[in-house]
């Protein structure tokens, strides 16, 4: 019987949508990099390195980002609200953090964080967030507009699965871009419809390079439903500026596109000369409202200065859409009963922070820019240590979390990674890996110009490793053009 079973189940007779979908950052590298670190547990000093750098994942906190202290204190008191009548709380815990977790109770049924909510998440999270939207854009927010999500993943799928319909159906998506957009509509059984960022002008988003691949996509019978735009870039970090953003904004209106907004580093900005303005804030300073421009804008507890990937918090904002469809958008939420609630009370606690005069905002401020200000030297470090090599261009990090390098390989690696049957990319990295334990992410995991050859790095590690990475990367790359010169 168990025989028959298992030979009734096999990689030929799975969904085939299975089998196209790629996440590369967490593919065969990663994948390697836990067997070697495996070994130096096992096995200390089998190896030219001692530990495993993952710079492959923006996961802060695995990397020694602390969290911050308001949110885990509310966290803690809304999860065993017991505290709250104990006496020495009031020493242990802030103020406002003692009223804003009662305040958050009061706002859940039974006061019970383990009981299902909502399936779009609890009112009152959804009441504070759009609070810190419209005090973030200067223009009104409906918490009826937000779905709470663990993380902003299942969002993006919730949208595919809405607008996909076949392989007919195509999504406009950046390339490079974070390998979700392109895993989700292999997934739900679309097409990828790409348009090329201009690697030349700091990843710039041309509208004519888009609109050139809109016409293209529909000549070959696609309907193109939707356009991606990630800003600030994963992987390219780059910051849209807003003139830029009200060229999108009336790209999509004239085509009948869907607007996906992926924002989740809305926070990580580190140029003096750059700020963030969301999509919706750009539609309606442009004069157009619900009825003019569907828009799905994405938010998440993982990124920012936050860093609670683990806690698998977000939300998507959907505005622009018929009530028949939201509703359909609704019972899709509701298959899944309801995201989180740890997850939800961080969303509400990152869109709404302590505000000045709260007891805990001389803190908070101080531990947000403390944690943003290390980003900001972290990245041009491992900016400037790019450009230092011979053969790699690197442009700057405007935002986000990463640095996406180009690195010109000799002909002689580019054979060598055709006979280990590898991306060219993918022989460097790898290579990279064995010999310094620094993990990274190849371009081709993301999409890049074809005969171009990238790696994602993060620049997440804290900021006494920062130099050990660059000495480590390095010595490698010296060693691996001198193996494989032309």
């Amino acid at each position: 019987m168990g025989s028959d079973a298992t030979a009734s189940v096999t990689v030929e007779s799975i969904n085939p949508k299975v089998l196209k979908c790629e996440y590369a950052v967490r593919g065969e590298i990663v994948t390697h990099a836990q067997r070697l670190q495996q070994q130096l547990q096992t096995n200390p000093g089998s190896l030219p390195f001692d530990e495993i750098i993952y710079c492959n994942i923006g996961n802060p906190q695995s990397l020694g980002q602390q969290p911050i202290t308001f949110f885990r204190e509310v966290l803690a008191l809304s999860d065993h609200p017991a505290l709250l009548e104990k006496p020495e709380t009031s020493v242990l815990f802030s103020s406002d953090s003692i009223a804003r977790a009662k305040q958050i109770l009061s706002s859940i049924p039974g006061k019970a964080t383990g009981a299902y909510s909502h399936s779009q998440g609890i009112k009152g999270l959804r009441d504070a967030i759009a609070e810190g939207i419209a005090a973030r854009d200067g223009f009104p927010a409906n918490a009826d507009d937000i779905f709470l999500t663990d993380g902003a993943s299942p969002g993006v799928h919730n949208m595919m699965q809405l607008l996909l319909r076949s392989e007919s159906d195509g999504i406009l998506c950046p390339i490079p871009q974070y390998p979700l957009y392109s895993a989700s509509i292999a997934l739900h059984g679309g097409t990828l419809v790409p348009y090329y960022l201009d690697e030349a002008t700091g990843w710039g988003l041309e509208i004519s390079e888009v609109k050139k691949q809109l016409e293209d996509a529909r000549s070959k019978g696609i309907t193109v439903r939707a356009l991606v735009v990630i800003n600030p870039g994963n992987p390219t970090g780059q910051v849209l500026a807003e003139e830029n953003q009200r060229q999108i904004v009336e790209f999509c209106k004239n085509e009948g596109l869907v607007l996906l907004a992926d924002e989740v580093y809305q926070e990580n900005i580190y140029v003096d000369d750059k700020k963030f303005n969301s999509f919706k804030k750009i539609a309606r300073s442009m004069g157009y409202g619900e009825e003019d421009l569907p828009l799905v804008s994405y938010q998440s507890i993982s990124k920012g200065y936050y860093g609670e990937c683990g806690k698998r918090g977000g939300y998507m904002e959907v505005t622009g859409f018929s009530s028949s469809v939201r509703e359909q958008i609704y019972k899709v939420a509701s298959v899944n009963l309801c995201s989180n609630i740890s997850g939800q009370i961080l969303a509400s606690l990152v869109m709404n922070p302590p505000k000045p005069g709260d007891a805990s905002y001389e803190s908070y401020v101080a531990e947000r820019d403390g944690i943003l200000k290390s980003l900001a030297r972290r990245a041009k470090a491992l900016e400037d240590a790019l450009n230092s090599l011979e053969g790699v261009t690197c442009n700057k990090a405007e935002g986000a979390m990463y640095l996406f390098p180009q690195v010109r390989l000799p002909q002689k690696a580019i054979e060598a990674a055709k006979a280990a049957k590898k991306a060219p990319d993918a022989f460097y990295a790898l290579s990279l890996l064995e010999s310094t334990g620094v993990v990274v992410v190849p371009g081709s995991g993301f999409g890049q110009v074809p005969g171009t050859y990238h790696f994602r790095c993060t620049i997440l590690p804290q900021e006494d490793k920062i130099p050990a990475i660059i000495s480590r990367l390095t010595a490698f790359h010296e060693a691996f053009l001198n193996q494989y010169r032309d």
